[in-house]
């Protein structure tokens, strides 16, 4: 069985397939030419994540596919029910990124909180001339603990966000259009337990009350923070978006930021990847990554030994 891991795999993962007696490339083939190199070396798998689409076209014109794997959450890069109607197996690893995507939604709360998104841009600047007058710019900071954390999207990585909002003392409320249950255990580094039941209430309560507001949610038609939304939000709030681009009318959010709508936001994500709206990347009121939620050595370990675990399993049947 030959596998393309063509937007690269971790080294756990490539060993297990190795180890299992499996062939595993891991060259970066450009979108236009991936027709093209998966007939003439007959590839069994192809692996993506984020960057290689796999539609209809692909899987017409390449017969040897039996499987598609997506490292990670999301497989909205991959027309999931037309594979699967081909006989073709959809796999991906759903919990392996979840707390990496935690983390980052945190690093970007605690930044903003700070200033720290401002601060280090401006220092470099003015740290040897204006020191006096930065440190009087930054010096009305926000504390997250005590705050009320919102997130919309309820699955593993809502539930991740959660685990570590409760962990720094924060009041947390959930709205997801699934009816799940909202109990979740939270586990500490000496073994140590406990079990919280997380209060769900409707979008506009959550807008209404939380600090803090962060987005888990799959790709939409259409956007579930805009110009509404972002009135019913609390004055000096701030909203990260680490799930799609699309989730957020990133204008609206531009905007929120001027009138001081909202005291901070940040994306990891945007709705013109790769290139973003100039107004997004010019703006000092944003926090900016590079859709890098997954992006973490364990996560990638964890997502690549899960895919060679689903590979293996497959193969043998």
């Amino acid at each position: 069985m030959k596998i393309l891991a063509n937007d690269g795999m971790s080294k756990s993962g490539v060993n297990a397939l190795e180890k299992a007696g499996l062939t595993i490339i891991t060259d970066k083939v450009p979108q236009d030419q991936l027709i093209e190199y998966i007939n003439k070396n007959q590839i069994d798998v192809i692996l993506v994540r984020s960057a290689t689409t796999v539609r209809t076209n692909l899987i017409d014109a390449c017969p040897s596919i039996k499987i598609i794997g997506r490292g990670g959450v999301g497989m909205d890069n991959i027309d999931v029910e037309y594979a699967r109607s081909k006989g073709i197996k959809v796999i991906n690893t759903p919990g392996a990124s979840s707390h990496s995507v935690a983390e980052l939604v945190f690093a970007h709360f605690f930044g903003m909180a700070r200033f720290l998104h401002d601060s280090n841009r401006n220092m470099p600047l003015e740290g040897e001339s204006n020191f006096d007058g930065l440190k009087k710019n930054y010096a009305k900071g926000t504390e997250l603990k005590g705050k009320t954390l919102g997130i919309i999207g309820f699955g593993r990585i809502g539930k991740a966000t959660a685990k570590v909002g409760l962990g720094l003392g924060m009041n947390v409320l959930t709205n997801d259009k699934y009816d799940t249950p909202q109990h979740i255990e939270v586990e500490f580094f000496d073994g140590q337990k406990l079990n919280f039941d997380i209060k769900r209430v409707s979008i506009e309560e959550l807008l209404q009350n939380s600090d803090f507001v962060s987005l888990h949610v799959p790709a939409q038609k259409e956007y579930i923070i805009g110009i509404k939304e972002l009135e019913m939000m609390k004055t000096g709030s701030f909203l990260v978006n680490a799930a799609r681009g699309g989730v957020v009318d990133e204008m609206a959010i531009v905007k929120a930021l001027e009138t001081g709508k909202l005291k901070g936001a940040a994306l990891d994500v945007y709705e013109h990847e790769p290139k973003p709206e100039v107004q997004l990347l010019m703006n000092p009121n944003l926090s900016l990554t590079p859709h890098i939620g997954a992006a973490t050595v364990e996560a990638q370990d964890r997502i690549g030994t899960e895919l060679a675990e689903q590979i293996i399993e497959l193969a043998k049947n």
